[in-house]
């Protein structure tokens, strides 16, 4: 699903935000991406978006080139990409439905498929009955499972979030990570850049870790056995 071959990106100014990169990701994996604050998570992230270029190297996403691909066809690439942030990016003018059906609005989709796959998606993040709600009158946890419903509304194959715990509570946080592996047990591809490594343990997933824009370790990690 997702290949890096050895990938850096150099922004102008001389900025290395990723070194000689190099990993595998198959299809239907959760797999987590860790690292300081400016280790290149994000920069990683909008590469796989086509957000960024890679500098040298390769990047190959459900079997295209991306660095082969023009500029023009990148709003195709992220139709089969669902993206999660850490702020949510909700339109506070518009209602919870209409923030997940979002994506499928500029998708051309009819209206009564829309509706459906609107409530398929926010039952299955447990806000069905919030539907019709403001995002402001929702919770932070609330809002970022919003947020999580309109990433998958589309049925993605892949799905991306950058740092979508950090303004949560670790019980908050805990449930949000486990709405991910049920996604993931659905066949999507999650790939989730987080700094919070004790709840990243907790969930044993394969683990990327990146250290000033290196890949310094790929470990499956284990929870911690109390003794």
């Amino acid at each position: 699903m997702i290949r890096f071959e050895h990938v850096s990106k150099r922004y102008p100014g001389g900025q290395q935000a990723l070194a000689d990169v190099n990993f595998h990701i198959t299809p239907g994996s959760l797999v987590f991406l860790t690292g300081h604050s400016g280790a290149g998570k994000s920069t990683l992230l909008r590469l796989i978006m086509m957000l960024e270029r890679a500098s040298r190297g390769q990047v190959i996403v459900n079997g295209r080139n991306l660095n082969r691909l023009p500029d023009r066809q990148a709003p195709q690439v992220r139709q089969q990409i669902g993206m999660i942030f850490q702020d949510h990016k909700l339109l506070t003018d518009k209602t919870v439905h209409d923030n997940v059906a979002l994506p499928l609005m500029i998708a051309g989709m009819r209206y009564g498929e829309i509706r459906k796959r609107v409530r398929a998606a926010l039952d299955k993040v447990g806000l069905l009955s919030r539907e019709k709600s403001w995002p402001l009158a929702l919770s932070g946890g609330e809002q970022q499972r919003v947020g999580i419903a309109r990433a998958i509304v589309a049925m993605p194959p892949l799905l991306l979030a950058d740092e979508p715990t950090g303004n949560l509570d670790p019980e908050l946080s805990w449930e949000l990570f486990g709405l991910f592996r049920e996604v993931c047990d659905q066949g999507v591809t999650v790939l989730i850049a987080s700094h919070d490594l004790e709840l990243v343990r907790r969930m044993a997933c394969r683990t990327l870790v990146l250290s000033k824009g290196r890949l310094v370790d790929d470990v499956f990690t284990r929870p911690a056995v109390a003794g």
